[in-house]
């Protein structure tokens, strides 16, 4: 039995639950290695079995060794459940109460026999500290964007448009060993550059934008998150102090960084930093966000995150500023949180590159 279905199985009685239904599909493979769309967990102190259609069975008995396999295709999965549920005799039985719908739920509560008990984040507070065969992945993945970005530099130029630029940084990573992207990629210049979430358009680079690169891709199912931005031509005044002003916050926070430490603190140093220099209105979002088999993960470094940062989390450190009819700037880097500090994932260059 692997270790996470292990920790699982331990937490249900401190839960006080017979049983536990897992059907987040990222918690799903997490727990038994199924990769399939449409399968459920059902975990006890006696039995670990996965649900699903016959799609899946082959799959599922290769992905997930640990857990039983039940073909719910012809008597359906709630006869295949009550089963289940009778012969063990369980009484109260979790569910993820943030993955599954009302309708699903009144379901549950309709057809099977046994007392629905919603449960938050089990499986995700397991997910927030990375094992270090987790962290070889996505260092992987962070190498990737990194050699993408080193890439980007030479294709970037007057006349070239948002759309060219992340449809070449998707194209460059997925040649280069990405499963898919982490997220749409934003490619945002000139005054869009002020838009945190900008999505590429068609506006072309021109000399005295901020061009802001957001972008990160999956390496065997694990993410990477990095930005970086340039300046198209000779950059100004305001846009070096601009520019340094982020740089700097960051360089703060990264030095700030050690385990068991709250979250808001980390994005306190590099807040109050930005609002010294006058820009604090400018930095909206928050500092940081945890990443793994997704790309926004928990913990975070935020002003009101009161969870404290364990070793083992892989977190992004992105403070920016955003000044509107101007641009804007984000630097992020992705860092794993270590037992004497962190250990920094994105190697590229940070001081400003004038493409």
């Amino acid at each position: 039995m692997n270790e996470r279905l292990k920790k699982i199985k331990g937490e249900l009685s401190a839960l006080n639950l017979d049983g536990l239904l897992i059907q987040n599909p990222v918690n799903r493979k997490y727990i038994s290695g199924f990769s399939g769309s449409a399968g459920i967990l059902f975990i006890s102190k006696n039995s670990s079995i996965l649900f699903t259609d016959f799609r899946y069975i082959e799959q599922a008995k290769n992905q997930a060794p640990d857990f039983k396999i039940i073909n719910h295709t012809i008597r359906g999965l709630y006869k295949e459940l009550n089963e289940v549920i009778q012969k063990e005799g369980i009484k109260t039985l979790g569910f993820e109460s943030e993955s599954v719908t009302f309708n699903e739920y009144k379901q549950y509560e309709k057809n099977l026999f046994v007392s629905m008990v919603p449960t938050l984040k089990i499986v995700e507070k397991l997910r927030a500290i990375k094992d270090e065969h987790e962290i070889t992945l996505i260092r992987e993945a962070a190498r990737i964007a990194d050699q993408a970005f080193a890439h980007i530099l030479s294709f970037l130029k007057e006349g070239i448009t948002e759309k060219d630029i992340a449809l070449e940084l998707e194209y460059f990573m997925k040649k280069n060993g990405a499963s898919d992207l982490s997220f749409s990629t934003i490619v945002a210049s000139g005054v869009f550059s002020a838009l945190p979430h900008a999505v590429p358009t068609g506006k072309k680079l021109e000399k005295g934008d901020f061009v802001v690169m957001d972008f990160g891709c999956i390496y065997e199912g694990y993410c990477s998150d990095m930005t970086r931005t340039v300046v198209i031509g000779k950059p100004s005044s305001k846009h070096r102090e601009i520019y340094e002003t982020v740089l700097t916050a960051q360089k703060l926070a990264l030095e700030a960084i050690t385990p068991f430490v709250k979250g808001k603190e980390i994005d306190k140093v590099a807040r109050e930093y930005i609002t010294n220099k006058g820009y604090g209105e400018y930095f909206g979002h928050g500092l940081g966000h945890s990443v793994g088999m997704e790309v926004h993960e928990n913990p975070r470094f935020s002003f009101n995150e009161e969870n404290v940062i364990e070793p083992g989390t892989v977190i992004t450190v992105e403070p920016g500023i955003y000044i509107p009819e101007f641009g804007g700037v984000r630097i992020e880097d992705l860092v794993v949180v270590r037992e004497q500090g962190i250990e920094n994932l994105t190697i590229s260059p940070k001081d400003l590159i004038e493409a």
